[in-house]
């Protein structure tokens, strides 16, 4: 079975495969119309069972709900800060060579990794042939006393 059974969609009635983790049960495809038509059949399919019926409606969530909006006054009217991208926020950093190569025989790789260009831990990854940290170590440490 190269490819699987086609199916026909249950909204826009056209052929589609359906994806092999979910083969037994996906009735829509995956358009954009037919996903929200999926979506909204589902939570009907929900609401239609008696034990939800009244879910989140009882008395004891509705005094929950007024006592942590009493507790949180105008949450939703809050405007939300926009984050800045980390890649805006960080600086270069020099490099002086002679000064740091010293330190550089015994620090941990992570200190490595932000004095040294990554271009050079992936020169020497390619080298020794390992991607292991330790193993990059030990070359950098070998590199750096034959300097």
């Amino acid at each position: 079975m190269a490819g699987g059974q086609r199916r026909k969609c249950k909204c826009c009635r056209r052929l589609f495969r359906p994806d092999p983790r979910s083969r037994r049960h996906q009735r829509y495809c995956s358009e954009p119309p037919c996903r929200a038509a999926s979506k909204a059949a589902s939570q009907a399919r929900w609401l239609a069972k008696p034990e939800n019926q009244g879910y989140f409606r009882d008395p004891w969530h509705v005094i929950w709900v007024r006592a942590w909006r009493s507790r949180h006054p105008g949450y939703w009217r809050k405007p939300r800060r926009c984050a800045t991208a980390l890649q805006d926020v960080s600086r270069a950093q020099s490099i002086d060579s002679e000064a740091k190569t010293a330190n550089f025989v015994r620090s941990p790789l992570q200190d490595l990794i932000t004095a040294q260009p990554a271009v050079l831990i992936g020169l020497i990854t390619h080298l020794v042939g390992t991607p292991l940290q330790d193993d990059i170590v030990r070359t950098t440490d070998r590199l750096l006393r034959l300097v």
